[in-house]
């Protein structure tokens, strides 16, 4: 055999050994799609008590901060198609014109919208300020204490962005900690396996592709357990799909016109992944000042709706005399009773002051505990195939026993 085709062979053996990774892995997200069928086929959709349950993202951005192309028909067309019931969007600010006043708010095609910032602070630590104003323009002038009792005094909520960077625990008033955002996570991407993966996986299974790189917050969620734990602080935990719509793959001409592109991170794939899901009284509509007093509150939790949908997931507590949802505090009398279900059979674990203390199988479960401290949920779907298995499906919001 002459020297070049021995070369060609062993280059083409190579080319083809190296691809079998990522054709199994294909092979793993076809079967992960097949079994989130089959979970979301299995749903008990029975009645869920007396709350209205509402599904929306938050942490989304358009044109206007300078940061992504993204246009208002992209982010209503997105939130359309995935049903949501509300967007809440934070502009970064401009110094020349109040981005928050110029996104989308109010209704717009049936969806809610609010209009927030992202904001930082002379320190660089980022805040989710809702609803945003004028003000967001002079953030990067004022400390972090100044800025938070800014937000404070015109009756705004504010919420810790990006809390593994957050230097500024010791300000006293914040709402809550973004424990999970879609942004910070993908920066686990390897980009050369990431290309391969979407060679092999793009055309049947690009949401799925998020199953490569989604892993449980670890460090934001310790850090959010911490404070809450050593302030006594109710602390309502958010997740943000940091939308930006920016992410690309294209060929322009010389003019900048393009010829041939993929966008990675549309707003209808982002609106997917991860969601908030918010809790209202039957009685109460949704409206601008019902979606964040729920939000303030706690009266919500984490869905990651890609593995399955988590509408119904509810998490209370009772102690004889009153009975609460998550989010709220309960006196703990002699005890109190937990109570836990899903829509479908899954793993439920019970953490405390930010440690397991306790976990069940089931689509319900009923947890007493008999010492104060903060209580939430973690919920896994151990009938997917691993890593999936192993990432939390749901978080919720603690309730805080006094």
């Amino acid at each position: 055999m002459k020297r070049w085709k021995k070369i060609t062979l062993v280059l083409l053996t190579f080319i083809l050994l190296s691809q079998l990774p990522f054709a199994y892995r294909r092979y793993k997200l076809a079967r992960l799609n097949t079994a989130i069928v089959q979970l979301n086929a299995a749903r008990n959709n029975s009645n869920i008590g007396d709350f209205a349950e509402y599904q929306g993202v938050m942490h989304v951005h358009s044109f206007l901060g300078g940061h992504s192309s993204g246009t208002f028909e992209e982010i209503i067309a997105g939130a359309g198609a995935n049903q949501l019931s509300f967007v809440v969007m934070t502009e970064h600010p401009s110094k020349n014109f109040d981005t928050s006043a110029m996104t989308l708010k109010g209704l717009h095609a049936g969806i809610l919208f609010v209009n927030g910032n992202e904001v930082a602070a002379a320190s660089q630590d980022r805040l989710l300020v809702l609803p945003g104003d004028e003000s967001a323009a002079s953030a990067s002038t004022l400390s972090m204490q100044d800025l938070l009792s800014q937000t404070r005094t015109r009756g705004a909520l504010a919420f810790v962005a990006y809390p593994q960077e957050f230097k500024s625990w010791d300000s006293s008033v914040y709402d809550g900690v973004e424990v999970y955002n879609l942004f910070t996570n993908a920066r686990r991407i390897n980009p050369i396996i990431t290309f391969f993966d979407g060679l092999w996986s793009w055309r049947s299974y690009p949401d799925l592709l998020f199953a490569t790189f989604y892993e449980r917050p670890h460090e934001s969620l310790k850090l959010w357990d911490a404070q809450m734990v050593a302030t006594g602080k109710r602390l309502v935990a958010t997740a943000g799909n940091d939308a930006h719509s920016n992410v690309c793959l294209s060929l322009n001409d010389s003019s900048g016109k393009t010829i041939l592109g993929i966008k990675l991170d549309p707003y209808q794939r982002s609106f997917r992944l991860v969601r908030m899901h918010v809790l209202l009284p039957k009685n109460q509509s949704l409206d601008a000042a019902s979606l964040l007093a729920a939000l303030h509150d706690g009266h919500c939790f984490i869905g990651f709706d890609l593995f399955g949908n988590t509408t119904g997931f509810r998490f209370s507590a009772g102690n004889g005399s009153e009975q609460r949802i998550q989010g709220d505090e309960i006196n703990l009398n002699r005890e109190v009773r937990f109570a836990v279900s899903t829509a479908v059979s899954s793993r439920l674990v019970l953490i405390k002051d930010g440690q397991v203390i306790r976990e069940q199988s089931g689509a319900a479960a009923e947890f007493v505990v008999t010492e104060k401290g903060v209580y939430r949920i973690e919920v896994y779907l151990s009938q997917l195939p691993e890593p999936v298995s192993n990432q939390p499906w749901i978080i919720s919001n603690p309730i805080y026993v006094r």
